[in-house]
């Protein structure tokens, strides 16, 4: 009977092994989808909270496009 525990040991061991590998290996980009559309809404809503700018605001923000180097808008 004794032997039977010792054989059992190893048996947990790997039953344990097991599982843990299966949840380390498990897919973890379920909570990054929702994640990244958590931070889409925000970025959304503070756009919205401020719609329009100056143009002293924006330039402070783009130095190139007021300085007439780099156009952010497309050109159509």
């Amino acid at each position: 009977m004794a032997a039977l525990a010792w054989l059992l040991i190893p048996l947990f061991a790997v039953v344990g092994a097991a599982i843990w590998g299966s949840w380390a290996s498990r897919n973890k980009t379920i909570g990054d989808v929702a994640e990244l559309a958590g931070y889409a809404r925000f970025r959304d809503a503070m756009e919205r909270a401020h719609p329009t700018t100056s143009a002293s605001a924006s330039a402070e923000r783009e130095p190139a496009a007021a300085a007439g180097g780099v156009s952010t808008s497309p050109s159509s």
